[in-house]
């Protein structure tokens, strides 16, 4: 973040079963010489993110960064977010990064939301991308960590099988166009080779 003393933590969500790519590891996909699950960490830590939790299997020992599961596993995204929020502990970020292991530029799309973040209103709830099609990306976002524990609480079953969206009901959440495709995210084979190429 651009403001001094502002903290930030992040949940980076690497537990989805990747059924469109058969059921690869897909957070250990390489695009431009690094893991996907890579480009998300390095999303982070230009935040200077403390903590960061990683949601899913431990698919590897990355130095700052703790490994939590939703309980249970696959629950889905919301329930991915509200394990993780639940492994800071007693960490209370201002702002926590949410962020799904599959973004090959993650580091440009949270650089856009870092910038957005910094001049919104004191009254915001959270930053998200929008994708070409203009719809909110829920998972490629900055969200005031208060106001998102309490919504995540308030999910029945600890947010299993909860859209994503419902991370966002009733918060003031500015959605910013993304016309570079800094959100672009990598489902299917063919979603890598288009990266791979890029």
């Amino acid at each position: 973040m651009d403001q001094a003393g502002v903290t930030v933590g992040a949940i980076l969500l690497a537990g989805g079963r990747a059924s469109r790519m058969d059921g690869a590891a897909k957070p250990l996909v390489e695009v431009g010489g690094a893991t996907l699950l890579a480009h998300a960490v390095a999303a982070a830590r230009s935040l200077g993110s403390a903590p960061i939790v990683a949601v899913g299997p431990p698919l590897a020992d990355l130095a700052g960064v703790t490994w939590t599961r939703e309980d249970p596993p696959f629950g889905g995204p919301a329930a991915g977010v509200v394990a993780g929020l639940r492994a800071f502990g007693d960490a209370s970020p201002e702002w926590t990064l949410v962020l799904a292991c599959d973004l090959p530029r993650a580091e440009q799309a949270v650089a856009l939301l870092a910038e957005a973040a910094a001049v919104g209103p004191a009254d915001l709830d959270g930053v998200c991308l929008a994708d070409a099609g203009s719809r909110p990306q829920w998972l490629t976002a900055l969200y005031r960590t208060a106001p998102l524990r309490a919504r995540a609480e308030r999910l029945p079953d600890a947010g299993r099988d909860a859209p994503a969206r419902s991370l966002a009901d009733e918060a003031a959440i500015m959605v910013l166009s993304d016309p570079d495709g800094r959100s672009t995210d990598v489902d299917t084979w063919d979603d890598l080779e288009k990266e791979t190429r890029r």
